[in-house]
């Protein structure tokens, strides 16, 4: 530290001196932090320094002069009034690493480093920008009342470090960047306009998701405002991968939108041209967090767009609507961590409770669907107000529920800040109570009013549906028919995307509706159904006798999201199930779109996990072809799992109770958020993250004959089955409506049955088909021979 301070204070002029400083921290790190050196003998260090001044043309007769008198005590006390001066002056606390230049505090992020190229780097910019101004005003300074003998170095240079740390105290608005400091002269595209009021200089890399979005941007601008532009182009200097895989377009409403003859409406639009004919492409929006859009009118699948095969027209159109906004909010406890599982409700002064959700753990997150107007939040009736009451306006009663009353006036939605607190004679109780025995957690189920959520399951099972059920609900005449079923209702959850994805789901539906003798509700995420699947499903179900509803929820602007279609919806059959139900439902069964039931659901529905939230069908082993492929049986799963099995993902049961007394989706959340930032990581999403987490979400594991699939389980025990996956085989990688066919013998059956009720609904006619089942050695050159194979399995996910 002295040898520091020396060499700062009166050698920063001398040109070896980060040399010098560098070389004197590596030998220091080496011999006394990396190595086991006594701490309390310096003279090693003291010789080294003497060597090293003189390697780097330093006087090192005076560090001789200096450091013999330096003593540990001293060092100490020293260190200790320099970390207050930090603290203090600077607010640099102790354990943070920063560089202090000038006057400016440079604090790193935690795990970076900061090697020497990088303090030349600083130096050189600090010298340029700042420094170097400085220093020459001071030379031109006449300091006639100094006397001559202080007018050292060190003098001149201690004014300067002065004057530059007094500089660089002062705020700068980020609306006065300086970019004339940056070299244009051939990346750059200047647009002039002599008459603008507005100047704009923008730095774009343009092979970046940023660049696309902010060029569109800018050009809206120069339409419409008109201002001189200087836009410079910083790409990155090499590329492993080809940055940009998508085409993007910038909508905004403009007054062409609106008809000049008319009340007529048009609404911004998007127009993609020239566009490749023989590439499956995907389209998607991207917009306002706020903001849930749906796809309105597209007759064509939007997940799979082959224009090749759009005959003459070659040219596909949608219409997407603005469906509704997203409240969201945090919820706190002064003194605590967020009220994780506290359950709330919102609804209108005359009906209270239309939608419900949960507080996460995660910055107490919250969101609900809403539309503009008048809202009021409250806390959910059961032991969330039972134990809390919300605060207003940092007051509010003991023993008093306040509702908080919310102005949905704009679309820019709404972010609500919300406080509680415990009421009186209730601090030391636990708003999550998970039950340990599996006794009293099934007492629990049946109505304990004890129970973590007993009270909100029966004061809110007449709003399960919400109010955006299905189209059903605006429409009396399509009333599901009973169709003789009877008992309680079994909950089914499901995902597709695609036009093939939804076919298969149509197929899983008939199976499980064929085979199950109790009621049944169907629950789909909304966000990727296709229009089409939205018109049919209400009539299928007027049909066939089953309920159904659409959910939804917004990815959280918090939680790394993922980039692919695909991996998103994995997401969503695994990140949100404690928050995308609601409350009142008490247990789900997921099903794959993909899956053919032969078995009666209820059996499943009604099994008892032990207590635990989750419930999956380990992956079979008799299949012994497949062993080079069970990844999970050696490596780092092997390590993991440690004698755990590896389950697949294709049918679980969620119960949904467990599930959120105890937490499980905030965990699962956190493991996600520190994995998925990994691209290495969760390759399989939707199975490898409840697999990854179940020594702290743990899972019961279902009987073998639950899920039967060709790829893993071979032909032994196919008769046993009671589900039949449609599980991609790596190595024949045979296409799903091929190996259906020829894997499922009432598939067939099953896909004419939903082909025909479709048509029927959307007055379309179908080919009856003349299809021929192919062996699994013929597969490969049945592929590259047959012209008239369906489409959809072209566009196969």
């Amino acid at each position: 530290m002295k040898a520091f301070e020396m060499t700062t204070s009166s050698y920063s002029h001398k040109k070896g001196v980060l040399q010098f400083l560098d070389q004197l921290c590596s030998f220091y790190e080496q011999e006394y932090i990396l190595a086991s050196v006594d701490t309390k003998s310096y003279q090693k260090i003291i010789d080294r320094v003497f060597q090293l001044a003189d390697a780097n043309g330093l006087p090192s007769k005076a560090y001789e002069s200096s450091l013999p008198g330096f003593s540990a005590e001293n060092l100490t006390s020293y260190l200790n009034k320099v970390a207050q001066f930090l603290f203090r002056t600077i607010g640099v606390e102790s354990g943070i690493n920063a560089v202090v230049t000038n006057g400016r505090v440079i604090q790193l992020l935690e795990g970076s480093t900061f090697l020497s190229h990088d303090l030349h780097l600083l130096e050189s910019l600090e010298f340029k920008q700042r420094i170097k101004h400085i220093a020459e005003i001071i030379e031109e300074i006449k300091w006639d009342d100094v006397d001559p003998d202080v007018l050292t170095s060190k003098f001149i240079s201690d004014v300067v470090m002065a004057i530059s740390s007094s500089s660089s105290t002062r705020d700068r608005s980020s609306e006065s960047a300086r970019f004339e400091i940056l070299s244009a002269e051939y990346s750059a595209v200047i647009m002039q306009n002599e008459h603008a009021s507005i100047h704009i200089d923008a730095v774009i890399d343009p092979l970046s998701s940023s660049g696309q979005k902010l060029s569109a941007l800018l050009r809206i601008l120069s339409k419409y405002v008109q201002p001189s532009m200087r836009l410079v182009l910083n790409p990155v200097s090499s590329l492993a991968d080809l940055p940009l895989k998508n085409y993007y377009r910038y909508v905004v409403p403009t007054t062409d939108d609106f008809s000049g003859t008319d009340h007529t409406v048009n609404g911004p639009t998007a127009f993609f041209s020239n566009m490749p004919l023989s590439k499956t492409l995907t389209m998607n929006l991207d917009v306002p967090e706020p903001w849930l859009v749906q796809p309105l009118v597209a007759i064509h699948d939007l997940d799979n767009i082959l224009l090749e095969n759009l005959a003459e027209t070659r040219t596909l159109q949608a219409v997407f609507e603005l469906e509704a906004l997203v409240l969201t909010g945090h919820c706190s406890e002064k003194d605590h961590e967020p009220p994780r599982g506290l359950q709330l409700i919102l609804g209108t002064r005359n009906t209270p409770h239309l939608v419900d959700t949960l507080v996460m753990a995660n910055l107490g997150y919250w969101q609900m669907k809403v539309f503009p107007g008048l809202w009021y939040l409250q806390l959910a009736p059961g032991r969330s107000n039972e134990l809390y009451v919300m605060r207003e306006d940092g007051e509010g009663g003991q023993d008093s529920t306040l509702s908080k009353r919310i102005t949905i006036d704009d679309l820019r939605g709404k972010l609500v800040h919300m406080e509680v607190k415990k009421r009186k004679g209730m601090e030391r109780e636990k708003l999550l109570v998970p039950v340990d025995d599996d006794d009293s957690h099934s007492t629990t189920k049946k109505g304990s009013q004890n129970g973590w959520n007993s009270n909100i399951l029966k004061w809110a099972s007449g709003f399960i549906g919400g109010k955006d059920q299905s189209k059903k609900e605006a429409n009396s005449s399509l009333e599901p028919k009973s169709g003789g079923r009877y008992g309680k209702t079994i909950n089914i959850f499901s995902v597709a995307s695609g036009h093939l994805y939804e076919r298969f789901l149509k197929i899983m539906i008939l199976s499980v509706l064929k085979n199950t003798h109790r009621p049944v509700k169907f629950w789909f995420i909304k966000n990727y159904l296709s229009p089409q699947f939205k018109d049919v499903i209400p009539h299928m179900a007027h049909e066939y006798g089953f309920e159904y509803e659409l959910i939804t929820y917004k990815w959280p602007t918090w939680l790394h999201k993922q980039k692919e279609k695909q991996r998103i919806i994995w997401a969503y059959k695994i990140l949100f199930l404690d928050v995308i139900f609601p409350l009142a439902l008490e247990k789900v069964i997921f099903v794959d779109a993909d899956q053919i039931v032969r078995t009666d659901m209820g059996e499943l529905y009604d099994m008892d996990l032990k207590g635990r939230p989750l419930a999956y069908t380990p992956f079979c082993d008799n299949n012994k072809d497949m062993d080079g492929y069970r990844f999970w049986k050696q490596g780092f799963w092997k390590d993991h799992l440690r004698g755990r099995p590896y389950h697949i993902s294709a049918l679980y049961v969620v119960d949904l109770v467990k599930f959120r007394e105890t937490a499980a989706g905030d965990q699962l959340r956190v493991f996600y958020e520190t994995l998925s930032k990994d691209p290495n990581s969760l390759s399989n999403l939707d199975q490898d993250l409840p697999n990854y987490a179940q020594h702290m979400v743990p899972i019961f594991s279902l009987p073998q004959e639950w899920l039967w699939c060709e790829s893993w389980c071979g032909n032994a025990t196919k008769s046993k089955a009671k589900t039949i996956d449609l599980c991609n085989n790596p190595m024949t990688k045979e296409p799903k409506l091929q190996g259906a066919k020829r894997i499922v013998t009432e598939w067939p059956d099953l896909d004419l049955e939903a082909r025909r009720f479709t048509a029927k609904i959307l007055g379309e006619n179908i080919e009856e088909p003349q299809e021929q089942i192919v062996p699994p050695h013929q597969i490969e050159s049945t592929n590259e021979d047959s012209s008239s194979e369906d489409n959809e399995s072209k566009a196969e996910l």
